[in-house]
């Protein structure tokens, strides 16, 4: 087993990256009280789920269909041809409420929260610590003029929050919502959509909000989603109570459209190159490092995190998330490691893959890597140390793999033209 924890030309970090290639294992995850339960939990094992993972303190499904009845590729299908529906409650609801909601927000983010974000709007942002690190990159959403919610991805931005307004500087109430959405992706989301809400669902702009109900129960709907396709995120309100009257409901009315429950698709956002929190980049990496700087508005009044990432962007990073498309077989499974990435002449090693599966859009493996600056470039021939395959050839490639200018899931719904 190879013992490789530090890679010249990659930054030193203060709590390393385990890059052990030690593998998968048999053993059993312990389900527990200790790890929350999505309200969509019973309703998504009754749905097939037999794989989980944890994220945000709740445990997430992340497969469904077996391996021999096709795996990850058949739930794959399910999102790009048909309609799928996830169960994504570990994206809990921070809400921010009250007069001073908006500038507590923008101190919060890197982007400008009031030109950005009128009433009913989301957008994607990103949270930074005062070296520059990225706490969280969740959607957020403004419900209303003085209400905000993060929508989070895997890090406790409570705790943060909470913390930053400890003194009380700003006039808000910070907590944790009984909020929990699921996603409706792929080509027929806007047809099933309409047929539960109405023709109004496809004036929704993208990351547009708006508030409805659902089989009698108040929900709020967003035009956004981590798959790339046309999607759509419906939230519901006081979901402990209520999920069991949502989910059957929604599967009734999608099984004209081929409505399937998957996880959500690993093989998509990476294909769309949308990162995951703790596996692409975590708090030690900052927004420059991750190719996500053009979140970062420095002519911004003060947020936190201003002046390291002012400092930073003049000094420049050594090392950047790339894009790989890599040989060997298939990799029809979330890797286990984070595969090394070697020198094509020395066989050194440079990097190490944070990300990859196979693309069938691609037709090939794709990954994403951490890489130093000497094998930035595009066109740049490296190794990969697959476990099943041993040492594959690779080459550095553009980030996104599909569909850069992000077209597909901007597709005009209004009037029922679109999918």
């Amino acid at each position: 087993m190879q013992q490789t924890l530090l890679i010249d030309g990659l930054k030193n970090r203060r709590l390393p990256i385990n890059l052990r290639q030690s593998g998968n294992s048999d053993a059993r995850m312990l389900i527990s009280t200790r790890i929350r339960k999505s309200p969509w939990w019973h309703l998504a094992k009754a749905a097939g789920c037999w794989a989980y993972t944890t994220y945000n303190h709740q445990y997430h499904p992340r497969a469904y269909i077996k391996p021999e009845d096709g795996g990850m590729l058949a739930e794959y299908k399910f999102l790009t041809e048909h309609v799928s529906m996830w169960d994504v409650a570990v994206e809990r609801q921070i809400q921010v409420k009250g007069p001073d909601a908006a500038a507590f927000v923008d101190y919060l983010i890197t982007r400008d929260v009031h030109s950005l974000m009128p009433n009913m709007r989301a957008r994607y942002v990103i949270l930074c610590n005062q070296y520059g690190g990225i706490i969280n990159d969740p959607v957020l959403l403004r419900v209303a003029d003085d209400e905000f919610w993060f929508s989070i991805s895997d890090s406790d931005v409570l705790l943060w929050a909470q913390g930053v307004n400890a003194t009380g500087r700003f006039n808000v109430d910070i907590h944790e919502l009984d909020v929990s959405p699921v996603q409706i992706q792929g080509p027929k989301s806007a047809p099933l959509m309409e047929k539960m809400f109405g023709s109004h669902i496809r004036e929704i702009p993208y990351y547009g909000l708006i508030h409805e109900t659902l089989n009698g129960h108040p929900v709020t709907i967003s035009r956004t989603g981590f798959s790339a396709e046309v999607g759509f995120e419906i939230y519901l309100h006081n979901a402990m109570l209520h999920a069991d009257d949502i989910w059957p409901h929604i599967l009734q009315q999608g099984e004209e459209f081929n409505l399937g429950v998957i996880a959500p698709s690993h093989i998509r956002r990476i294909e769309a190159g949308i990162l995951s929190y703790g596996q692409d980049m975590d708090i030690e990496n900052n927004p420059y490092e991750v190719r996500l700087g053009w979140q970062v508005d420095l002519d911004k009044g003060d947020f936190i995190g201003k002046e390291a990432l002012t400092r930073i962007k003049q000094e420049g990073v050594n090392q950047r998330l790339v894009g790989l498309r890599v040989g060997g077989e298939p990799i029809v499974w979330y890797n286990e490691d984070f595969y090394l990435v070697k020198d094509n002449d020395s066989g050194d090693d440079v990097g190490y893959v944070t990300s990859a599966f196979w693309s069938p859009n691609q037709e090939s493996n794709i990954a994403l890597a951490v890489m130093p600056r000497s094998h930035w470039r595009r066109g740049t021939q490296v190794k990969v140390q697959l476990p099943a395959d041993g040492i594959v050839d690779a080459e550095v490639v553009r980030v996104p793999f599909v569909d850069p200018t992000k077209d597909l899931p901007k597709t005009e719904l209004i009037n029922g033209s679109g999918p």
